[in-house]
């Protein structure tokens, strides 16, 4: 496992402040016993949720051009037909996966292709199972067409603590199925809108394993 590059200033920031703290209660307090212990035993706690959040782990894949894989770790919470109005403008099935901060918050491409189309939209910060999060909160909108022309739409969600959403893909990039396409801090949310007449592999509640877990399959 290794640790990703989003974090490095977070992680070296973190680190900082903690050990400055830590320093003034030593100098403030050097007779103390207890508050000196339990602020480097906070620290340690804090240094360890921050870092890893920001893990990588090393997963074996398997590759298909009929599966849709989960572009994230997390669970399941839609799975429902819905009309999509930005890019299809029409019924299709969506699934949507909430991710907490203790997920771990790299995003990959749920299936191979080029990307058709690409948007980033500011917005707002409300609660990532918030119904209307999916139309108002910061987001962006990624749309892969595959080798047989099926189009598949999934869209990277902030949350009311995850503001910083990273994506490393643009409209033309040729894409393969389980490869990083981006990035989400500290808690968040991913839908994605297939064919109505795919087949799902998944049910609500289900926990999913990013660039794994397969979600749907395509006839």
């Amino acid at each position: 496992m290794k640790l990703h590059r989003e974090g490095y200033t977070i992680m070296a920031v973190t680190a900082i402040v903690l050990i400055i703290i830590n320093l003034g209660i030593n100098y403030l307090l050097p007779d103390g016993y207890w508050i000196p212990r339990l602020t480097l035993i906070a620290s340690i706690v804090i240094f360890f949720l921050v870092v890893q959040f920001f893990r990588v782990p090393s997963r074996v894949v398997h590759k298909s051009d009929r599966q849709i894989v989960a572009p994230c770790d997390g669970k399941v919470v839609v799975i429902e037909e819905v009309v999509e109005t930005e890019y299809f403008k029409g019924p299709r099935r969506q699934i949507s996966i909430f991710m907490s901060p203790l997920n771990v918050h790299v995003n990959w491409n749920p299936i191979s292709g080029v990307i058709q189309y690409f948007k980033y939209h500011p917005g707002l910060y409300l609660v990532a199972w918030h119904p209307k999060s999916s139309t108002e909160n910061e987001r962006t909108t990624v749309v892969i067409r595959t080798i047989e022309g099926v189009e598949v739409l999934f869209r990277q969600i902030a949350g009311a603590a995850a503001r910083r959403i990273r994506w490393y893909v643009k409209e033309g990039d040729k894409v393969e199925q389980s490869t990083e396409m981006g990035f989400i801090k500290f808690g968040s949310r991913v839908d994605l809108y297939i064919p109505l007449d795919a087949e799902i592999n998944v049910n609500l509640q289900d926990k999913t394993v990013g660039s794994v877990t397969v979600l749907a399959t395509l006839k």
